[in-house]
């Protein structure tokens, strides 16, 4: 384990704010989404087999997802023009990032065993910014359940209501 990866922010640590491009070429920032339950779903490439099913299963789940109001984005080191495609190609309904120098993906410790590539990785975000839940898969044969997904979107909107 390296340095980096003991820095990498852990359950109960705040998430680190970035800013990426989207597939439609704008600029998303976390800081923009605080006061929401945010979810980044680190994934390592557009139209790869694991991939595509993982994307499409949150496509199909899409209404329940949309239910809990959280703030659901894909992240991976692919081209705003890849995230474009791939969207448009499987109809996808949530936002794609592109982290292409994969910084972002470095800076949650969502590191593939693979070289280049970004660890199929689950990161929620309470309201004010504080990670609740962290999944990360440094050999992403399998992927998240959406079911376990949405029941940590729950739990972080009951943590900040609790809090408040």
């Amino acid at each position: 384990m390296t340095a980096q990866d003991q820095s990498a922010p852990k359950e109960g640590a705040t998430a680190p704010n970035f800013a990426l491009r989207d597939g439609e070429g704008g600029e998303w920032r976390l800081s923009d989404h605080l006061g929401k339950v945010v979810v980044l779903l680190f994934y390592p490439g557009d139209e790869t087999p694991v991939c595509t099913r993982q994307m499409c299963s949150v496509r199909d789940r899409w209404s329940d997802y949309a239910a809990t109001g959280a703030e659901v984005v894909g992240i991976s080191t692919n081209t705003v023009e890849s995230h474009r495609d791939f969207a448009e190609h499987h109809d996808l309904p949530l936002r794609l990032l592109a982290d292409v120098d994969r910084q972002v993906a470095d800076l949650y410790g969502a590191r593939s065993i693979v070289p280049g590539k970004v660890a199929r990785s689950v990161f929620v975000i309470d309201p004010s910014g504080v990670i609740r839940y962290r999944d990360v898969r440094p050999l992403g044969l399998f992927r998240p359940k959406d079911d376990d997904i949405i029941k940590a979107i729950q739990e972080a909107q009951e943590c900040q209501n609790r809090e408040r």
